[in-house]
């Protein structure tokens, strides 16, 4: 498996997200994407766990992104999650909900899940499909009320899930991290082009 020529393999990749950060990740692995960004239902199912989560919406955005797709193409959707003693935390809708979040996560470890659903779309107009979750545990330093207070000011976590960025000025808060820090930031590079590789050599 050869994932370094993977750009000049895959005629066209779609992006079904509008994440600046996948963005910028496939942009730094070789590719040009076209970024089609997918309106779904991201409520989570009752008792749904967290990498069941983002496994799902993955593989909706990227299906729903075949209705525009051409022949040739190779669609990417992935959806990033944060987990604290198996909850999932999504994205706070406040700044006094994402003082709740870094409060709950001050001083402990939690988990980052992102899902990445692939469709290659061959030739003859069939489909061919790939799945995978990546997760990796993040473990926070103490925070005090004054740092939560400071970093909610600067607006950044207010689009994160689990109300921070670890490739924006969230990464002050982080004291370690145990798998993939891509997946944090929102795309398990090196497994996605894994994925990708296998895909296309079919």
């Amino acid at each position: 498996m050869v994932v370094f020529d993977l750009p000049s393999r895959v005629e066209r990749l779609v992006l079904a997200s509008g994440s600046p950060r996948r963005v910028q990740l496939m942009r730094e692995a070789g590719f040009e994407p076209v970024v089609k960004p997918q309106d779904v239902d991201e409520t989570p199912l009752p008792g749904e766990p967290a990498d069941k989560l983002v496994a799902r919406l993955s593989t909706l955005k990227a299906r729903s992104a075949l209705a525009d797709a051409q022949p040739g193409d190779v669609i990417l959707a992935a959806d990033t999650t944060v987990a604290l003693d198996g909850t999932e935390l999504g994205k706070p809708i406040d700044a006094k909900g994402a003082r709740r979040m870094l409060t709950a996560l001050s001083g402990r470890g939690h988990d980052v899940y992102t899902g990445v659903h692939l469709i290659r779309v061959c030739p003859d107009g069939s489909t061919r499909e790939r799945s995978l979750v990546e997760g990796t545990h993040v473990t926070f330093y103490d925070l005090s009320p004054k740092e939560i207070d400071a970093y909610v000011a600067t607006g950044e976590p207010l689009d994160k899930a689990g109300a921070y960025g670890i490739q924006g000025r969230g990464r002050a808060l982080v004291r370690g991290i145990d798998g993939d820090y891509f997946n944090v930031v929102g795309l398990p590079v090196a497994a996605t082009l894994r994925a990708m590789a296998d895909l296309v050599e079919e």
